[in-house]
């Protein structure tokens, strides 16, 4: 069938323009909301290390801008990073740590 006979249904359409509109706006799990509640998994050699990669994942799982300035200086511009709830057992290359956590936009 030639390309300009191809039919596509109105819904696919209104979906796909919805969908380009929030990345147009630049929409992020935390913009559609003032707080999201995340949850991650992070494996390392101990607890500590284990918990860090849950809270890497936390926060660019919402805003990979976030995340970097946490890494560089521990601050998160924009949001509030709430408490981390986490849950450890012995797994993956030593420690593995589910945690969850409530992230607010500001």
């Amino acid at each position: 069938m030639p390309a300009s006979k191809i039919r596509i249904p109105k819904f696919a359409m209104a979906v796909a323009a919805i969908g380009l509109a929030a990345v147009a706006s630049g929409g992020t799990a935390a913009n559609a909301a003032s707080c999201v509640v995340k949850a991650a998994e992070g494996t390392g050699s101990n607890a500590k290390a284990a918990k860090f990669q849950v809270d890497e994942a936390l926060l660019q799982s919402v805003d990979w801008g976030a995340w970097a300035a946490w890494m560089a200086n521990g601050s998160t511009p924009g949001y509030r990073f709430g408490a981390r709830t986490y849950k450890c057992k012995p797994g993956g290359i030593g420690v593995v740590c589910r945690g969850r956590a409530k992230i607010c936009k500001r």
